[in-house]
């Protein structure tokens, strides 16, 4: 769940690590921080979909006295294959963006230090995974989207359910991610689990592939590349319930999308200080300023994911466009984290062969 378009709502899956520089210490200011035993320069592992507004992130930087840099792996997935890849040299001093269907590889691979904010809300703190070792920050239901002028056009309803988009009238029209590369492809593959069973996704998802279903690597190639908003040829993209609320009308009455809320899987998107950091006080500092009200309210703008906050305020828009599905299918972490792996490698043998 993540910047739309420039924001996620999911994100690109890379191998390359691409390092973004926020704001920079000067040289003698890293002298002075290092010959003190501290540093004044944190250091974020995120997905390449992150953002925060310059004023928010400045305000943060000017209260703590710390300047925060970027590294950004790729996506979800590439990010947590990155976290364990590097555990025993970490990227950076805290991570954002590990998700509720990846977080037990990292969990397992003992990426994490444990802690966890004071003050969180009921709703957060129910949220908490690894005895405190990642904070719940944001939270989103990935669902397929519909660009519904484009449905209107050609004469043709708009499907509702995941049966549908097997059916012929909808052949060659959906494009959604790799589960092995992408968050979201891994939260949808996780949807057709509890939709069918053990016994039936992986021939749903065979009929998918018949249907002529488009895989790429990352939430951003799909909805930025493929999607028929953007230009492509697909007009049934996989986002978030969210993502309507993106492509609403300048004066905010109408929507040219919508999300199909009897296809979606929640995803919770955590926070952590890593085993090892260069700075772990400034981590914490970091984890806290993630779950504040000011960085809470800040993300539906930025990266197009609900806050977990209850409290935290949300544009006017949303309420209208950006409804969170009624009832999700619900998987078992526990039944997640043991068979992930497993459910991958079948689905990459039945899809991409």
């Amino acid at each position: 769940m993540r910047m739309h378009s420039t924001t996620r709502l999911a994100a690109v899956a890379g191998a390359a690590t691409l390092a973004l520089t926020l704001t920079a210490c000067s040289s003698d200011d890293a002298s002075d921080a290092a010959s003190d035993g501290a540093s004044d320069t944190v250091t974020l592992v995120t997905h390449d979909s992150f953002n925060v507004s310059p004023e928010v992130l400045e305000a943060f930087e000017a209260e703590s006295g710390l300047t925060v840099e970027q590294v950004a792996p790729g996506d979800g997935g590439a990010l947590v294959n990155q976290l364990v890849l590097t555990k025993d040299a970490p990227l950076g001093d805290v991570v954002f963006g590990v998700d509720n269907t990846f977080a037990s590889r990292a969990l397992d691979a003992g990426v994490f230090e444990p802690y966890t904010p004071e003050g969180l809300s009921d709703d957060a703190a129910g949220l908490v995974l690894g005895d405190g070792a990642l904070t719940p920050i944001d939270m989103g239901d990935v669902c397929v989207n519909a660009d519904t002028d484009w449905f209107a056009k050609h004469d043709l309803a708009v499907p509702t359910t995941l049966e549908d988009l097997a059916k012929p009238e909808y052949a060659d029209l959906l494009v959604v991610t790799n589960p092995a590369t992408s968050s979201p492809g891994l939260a949808f593959l996780v949807a057709t689990v509890g939709a069918f069973g053990e016994d039936g996704w992986e021939d749903y998802w065979a009929s998918l592939a018949d249907n002529g279903v488009k895989v790429v690597d990352g939430w951003e190639d799909a909805y930025s590349v493929d999607f028929t908003t953007s230009g492509g040829d697909r007009p049934l993209v996989l986002s978030y319930s969210s993502s309507p609320a993106f492509t609403a009308s300048d004066d905010g009455t109408t929507t040219s999308t919508t999300a199909l809320l009897d296809t979606c899987f929640r995803q919770v998107e955590y926070a952590g200080v890593l085993a090892g950091a260069e700075n772990p006080e400034g981590a914490q500092q970091l984890v806290d300023f993630l779950s504040s009200t000011a960085f809470q309210e800040d993300l539906p703008g930025q990266m197009y994911v609900y806050p977990v906050d209850p409290d935290a305020a949300l544009p006017a828009e949303w309420e209208k466009f950006a409804p969170l599905a009624p009832a999700p299918f619900e998987v078992d972490p526990a039944d997640i984290s043991a068979h992930r792996d497993e459910w991958i490698t079948a689905w990459t043998a039945t899809v991409v062969g």
